[in-house]
C-alpha cells in the first residue's frame, strides 16, 4: 500500500510531530464549534426588514420565501434546515479521512485526540503496523484490531459479572497480548500507551524509556511496535513481572501445555519449594522461608534459574518457561490469599490455563513476525539516579506514584516476601512512601520528583517528549496543606513547574477519567513536556 501524501503543514519522517500539529488541533476545534452550534443567519436583521408578510403560530415566524426560522424572545433567528445539515454529520467525518475506521469502544475525548494525533502523525502502513485507535484503513484490518479481536480474556468460572464486564467493554484498551498476565492495580491503559508513542512522534529503531515501569505496559506496546524501550523499577518483583509478560511473547508454548495437563505435579513443585498458601487467611505462606530469590544465579540477572527441575515437563529448564509457571504460581497464590472460592491448586490450574490462552493468542497475531519484535530491557533501579548516557533516549513515558493513593508496596508485600525482599528496607527507597507522617511524604515526594525529572531532562534528545500520565486527589492534598481544596495545586501542575528549570516545557495536557479508582481519585492527566 502506498504511503499518504503529508496533508499541509504536516511534517513527514522522524521526530516528533505533535507540536506541528497543535495548530491542526485548533483549526479541528473550531470545525467541530461550527458543527455543532446553530449559526445564526447571515444578514438575519437587513432579511427581516425586508419580510412583508408574518405569521406567528408556536412561536415560530414565517418569512414570504417559505423557510422557516426559529425565533425566541430576545433572540436571532436560526434556519431550521441547517440544523438538519449539522445532524447529519459526524464528527469522525470532518475529523478523519472516509478510509480510516475508528475501533468500537471509544468513547473518551482524549481518545479521540490521540487517534486524531495518529491520523496527520502516521502514514497508511503505519497505522496498520502501528496505530492504536483504527479498527480499518480501507479494506485492511490494523494489527492493534487483529491483537484484541476474539475472546478478550479467559477469566475463572468463578470470575464476578463486573470484571468479565470490564473486559468486555474494554476489549482494545486493556488486557491485550501479554497485558493480561498479572492485574497489575494502577498500571498503564495499554492502548493508550500506544497512541501517545505514536503522537510523540517515535518510530521503530527509536529508544523509548519508563523510568518507574511498574508491570512493564510500555515495554510491551514498544517490543510490539518495533520500538527499542528500557524499563528501570526499583521493585524486584515489578522487574520480574515485566520480564515474563516479555519473555511471554515468544515463550515455548508446548511446555506450557504438557504442564497444563500435568498442572499438579507443577504445583506441588512450588508448594515443595516455597510451602502452601494460607487458604483466604491474606497472610504469607506457610513454611515461608524468605529466600526463593537464592535461585537466582550469581550475577542476580534476570529470568530466574530453576535450581530443580524435578517433576516439571521437558522444556521446564528453559528459564523463560520456568519464570512463566512461577508468575502463574504466584498469581494463584495471591488469589487464594485473598479469596478461599477455590482450592489454591484449582486456583493455580485456573491462572495457567488463561495464561496459556493469552501467550496463544499474541503468538499466533505474531506468527512470521518475531523477528520485528524490538529490543526491550526490564532493570531493576532507581529512577532519581539513572545509569544512562545523556541524550540517549528518544521518548520517556512514566506514571509517577499516586502521590499516597496506593500503596504499591502494601499491594504486593505477599509476593515480595515470597521472593525474599526486605520490604521496610525497601520502603525507605521507594518514591511516595518515604516519610512517616503524610506531611513528610509530600516533602519527600516533590523532592523525589524533581530529580527523576531532572534525570528525565538529561537523558532525553532536544526536542523530543517526556510524557508523565499522573492523578491528584486535591481533598487529600488540601489536609496535608491544610488549605481549602480549590487552593491545591495539582500534582500535574507541581510537574510542570518542576519541568521548567530544567528545560522540560509544556506542550499539552490532556485528561482522562479513571475507573476502579474512584474512592480515591477519578481523573488523572497526561502531561506533555518537550526538552528545549
Amino acid at each position: 500500500m502506498t504511503r499518504r501524501p503529508p496533508k499541509k503543514n504536516e511534517k513527514s519522517g522522524r521526530g516528533p510531530c505533535l507540536q506541528s500539529n497543535l495548530e491542526g488541533t485548533r483549526t479541528m476545534a473550531i470545525q467541530i464549534t461550527e458543527l455543532t452550534e446553530l449559526r445564526p443567519m447571515r444578514h438575519a436583521r437587513a432579511n427581516l426588514k425586508k419580510m412583508t408578510k408574518k405569521t406567528r403560530k408556536n412561536g415560530v415566524k414565517r418569512k414570504s420565501n417559505g423557510h422557516d426560522s426559529i425565533i425566541r424572545d430576545g433572540q436571532t433567528p436560526y434556519q431550521v434546515r441547517n440544523i438538519s445539515n449539522v445532524l447529519s454529520y459526524g464528527v469522525n467525518i470532518t475529523l478523519f479521512p472516509p478510509h480510516l475506521e475508528l475501533v468500537p469502544q471509544l468513547n473518551e475525548v482524549y481518545e479521540l485526540e490521540l487517534a486524531f494525533y495518529e491520523s496527520k502523525i502516521l502514514s497508511d502502513e503505519e497505522i496498520i503496523r502501528n496505530g492504536a485507535y483504527f479498527a480499518r484503513v480501507g479494506n485492511t484490518l490494523t494489527r492493534h484490531f487483529l491483537i484484541c479481536s476474539g475472546e478478550p480474556v479467559r477469566l475463572p468460572q468463578h470470575s464476578s459479572s463486573r470484571l468479565r464486564s470490564f473486559f468486555q467493554t474494554n476489549q482494545f484498551k486493556t488486557g491485550y497480548a501479554t497485558h493480561g498476565l498479572f492485574p497489575y492495580r494502577g498500571k498503564f491503559h495499554p492502548q493508550m500507551i500506544k497512541g501517545l508513542i505514536n503522537a510523540m512522534g517515535l518510530k521503530p529503531g527509536d529508544t523509548v524509556l519508563d523510568p518507574m515501569m511498574g508491570s512493564g505496559t510500555l515495554l510491551i506496546e514498544a517490543r510490539l511496535m518495533g520500538i527499542k524501550s528500557i524499563g528501570i523499577d526499583a521493585s524486584p518483583f515489578c522487574r520480574f513481572m515485566a520480564q515474563v509478560k516479555l519473555d511471554a511473547l515468544t515463550v515455548p508454548l508446548t511446555p506450557v501445555r504438557e504442564a497444563l495437563k500435568n498442572s499438579r505435579a507443577v504445583y506441588e513443585h512450588f508448594v515443595k519449594l516455597a510451602g502452601q498458601p494460607n487458604r483466604g487467611s491474606k497472610k504469607r505462606f506457610e513454611g515461608y522461608s524468605g529466600d526463593f530469590f537464592s535461585i537466582r544465579d550469581s550475577s542476580a540477572e534476570y529470568p530466574l534459574k530453576p535450581s530443580n527441575r524435578g517433576n516439571l515437563p521437558a522444556g521446564s529448564e528453559i528459564p523463560e518457561v520456568y519464570n512463566f509457571f512461577l508468575l502463574a504460581y504466584l498469581d494463584s497464590a495471591g488469589y487464594s490469599e485473598r479469596s478461599d472460592r477455590k482450592s489454591p491448586y484449582d486456583q493455580f490450574h485456573a491462572i495457567l490455563e488463561r495464561y496459556l490462552f493469552v501467550a496463544e493468542k499474541i503468538q499466533s497475531v505474531l506468527a512470521g513476525t518475531e523477528s520485528e519484535l524490538a529490543e526491550s530491557k526490564a532493570l531493576e533501579g532507581d529512577a532519581r539516579r539513572l545509569s544512562l548516557r545523556d541524550s540517549s533516549v528518544d521518548g520517556i513515558i512514566f506514571s509517577p506514584p499516586y502521590s499516597f493513593a496506593i500503596d504499591y508496596l502494601e499491594n504486593d508485600s505477599f509476593h515480595l516476601g515470597f521472593l525474599g525482599i526486605d520490604i521496610d528496607k525497601l520502603r525507605e527507597e521507594m518514591i511516595g512512601l518515604r516519610g512517616r507522617t503524610l506531611r513528610q511524604k509530600f516533602e519527600l515526594y516533590k523532592t523525589d520528583m524533581e530529580r527523576v525529572i531532572s534525570e528525565c531532562a538529561r537523558l532525553l534528545r532536544p526536542g523530543r517528549i517526556c510524557c508523565i500520565v499522573v492523578g491528584t486527589n486535591n481533598n487529600q492534598l488540601s489536609k496535608i496543606l491544610e488549605v481549602s481544596p480549590d487552593e491545591v495545586k495539582g500534582i500535574d501542575e507541581l510537574l510542570v513547574e518542576l519541568g521548567k528549570p530544567h528545560g522540560l516545557h509544556l506542550i499539552r495536557k490532556l485528561s482522562r477519567q479513571i475507573t476502579g479508582m474512584a474512592n480515591t481519585m477519578r481523573t488523572e492527566f497526561i502531561v506533555m513536556l518537550q526538552r528545549r
